[in-house]
């Protein structure tokens, strides 16, 4: 039975697709808590934008949307070939295990430090190890659900739009319903955590502020990266065939009821 599973092609690429999926949104939350300068890696001076009455703004963006941008292809691609119904499986599996995550580090966090890795930290010039990890590992409670609740309402959004596009065109303009949905969702993405994270914290005019450079960011990154869906959707066709690919498109039109039966086609 698990010989014939792993044998069939559009079964293991699902598994490939979930896999990275969920590794690369755990990866992101882990980095996030380090903010970098995207003028600076640019070589560039800070953009200094003003707006709603916000002076000063630049490019200041967590590490984890390096990553974030990359999660938006995947739930094309899989949106594509696998349907709706499997983008929401893998959405949830990956906010369960971010969850975790959260609470395994909290729990790391309050287990005694060892004197010899508090010793051997010295050595590096790290002065307090145990409360550097604290700082890394134990973000603010309201930043973790803020990040979860928008990641899983973007992956709805995005879903959904990508099927009222793919609706309209048919299996036609990939890249309008690809970067369209993630234009979308991004823009809910982006507001929802920083209002959960910082509402009565930040002001309004702070929030939409940020947002919009954040935002400014993700339209980029969509632009950019949808070659990326094209390349990758050739290569799909490649390995499980083209009647196979044709077969997986017309199931997740369907709005994802054959999920379950395209896996094992072919």
């Amino acid at each position: 039975m698990i010989h014939k599973i792993l044998s069939d092609r559009p079964t293991k690429l699902f598994v490939i697709f979930s896999s990275f999926f969920v590794a690369n949104a755990l990866i992101a939350e882990a980095i996030g808590t380090k903010l970098f300068s995207l003028e600076a890696l640019l070589g560039l001076h800070p953009a200094n934008f003003t707006l709603f009455g916000q002076n000063g703004l630049s490019f200041t963006l967590t590490c984890g949307v390096v990553l974030w941008p990359l999660e938006f292809v995947i739930t094309d691609i899989i949106n594509e070939f696998y349907g709706p119904r499997a983008v929401r499986r893998i959405s949830i599996t990956a906010v369960g295990l971010i969850a975790y995550a959260f609470f395994m580090y909290f729990i790391a966090i309050g287990l005694p430090p060892a004197k010899a890795w508090i010793d051997s930290s010295h050595q590096q010039g790290v002065e307090n190890i145990q409360t550097s990890f604290n700082a890394i590992f134990g973000q603010n409670m309201r930043i973790i659900i803020g990040s979860i609740v928008a990641f899983l309402t973007s992956q709805i959004v995005d879903v959904t739009v990508f099927h009222k596009i793919k609706k309209v065109t048919g299996n036609k303009n990939l890249w309008l319903r690809a970067t369209g949905s993630t234009l979308v969702s991004q823009l809910v993405d982006s507001y929802i955590v920083l209002f959960i994270a910082f509402s009565g914290i930040f002001t309004w005019q702070l929030i939409l502020a940020v947002g919009i450079m954040n935002y400014l960011y993700k339209f980029f990154m969509a632009i950019i990266l949808t070659p990326v869906i094209y390349f990758v959707e050739k290569r799909i066709e490649k390995y499980v065939g083209h009647e196979t690919a044709e077969k997986m498109k017309k199931a997740a039109m369907g709005a994802g009821k054959e999920f379950d039966n395209i896996i094992t086609a072919g």
